[in-house]
């Protein structure tokens, strides 16, 4: 005698669980690289509001801004390889390799994240030229915090206290770039 569901459904259910999560991480990637768009469409508008003759990082910390939103969405469609329990059920631990679409990931995360960095001084530079020293000050905690705290990931490999901070940081250079963009573009022409 037979005992569980009938193969046919259980060979269903397992395809109807795949397909949910193949559209889930479609639609994670999709949002994914929506918001990172807004990076490049902010570096547009700084550009547009920040004239290099304006002074210090009028060109360059709008590039770096572009670029780091033009990483960030190459990041998103190249996907890390699974590690460290992520998603669930890989095991926990470094990958014993990592795919060209890992190691393209990792580049070009790599390049945005130094060029999140170097936007930050720069405009810290700005600022502090402009007498604004609270601005100059939150876009140097900014890039230094968020420096320190990805090489930390490197250097404590993935440690829980590591990836926290990492996080922490991201949250900080969002709230840096989104209150960047509304003091820059709420007041064109002045600093």
């Amino acid at each position: 005698m037979r005992r569980g569901p009938p193969q046919s459904y259980t060979r269903a259910k397992r395809e109807r669980r795949e397909q949910r999560e193949n559209t889930a991480r479609t639609s994670s990637c999709e949002q994914s690289i929506g918001s990172e768009l807004l990076f490049v469409a902010c570096a547009i508008g700084l550009r547009r509001v920040l004239s290099p003759a304006a002074g210090r990082g009028g060109a360059w910390g709008p590039r770096l801004v572009g670029v780091f939103g033009a990483g960030m969405v190459a990041a998103a469609v190249f996907s890390a390889d699974p590690a460290d329990g992520f998603p669930p059920g890989t095991p926990t631990g470094p990958p014993t390799s990592i795919s060209w679409q890992g190691g393209v990931h990792f580049l070009v995360a790599g390049v945005a994240f130094l060029s999140l960095v170097a936007a930050c001084f720069i405009f810290a530079r700005r600022f502090a030229a402009a007498g604004r020293r609270g601005w100059a000050a939150f876009s140097t905690v900014t890039g230094a915090f968020f420096l320190a705290t990805w090489i930390s990931i490197f250097a404590l490999q993935g440690a829980r206290a590591a990836n926290i901070a990492f996080a922490v940081a991201i949250a900080l250079a969002l709230a840096w770039t989104s209150l960047l963009a509304a003091h820059r573009l709420g007041r064109p022409g002045r600093e």
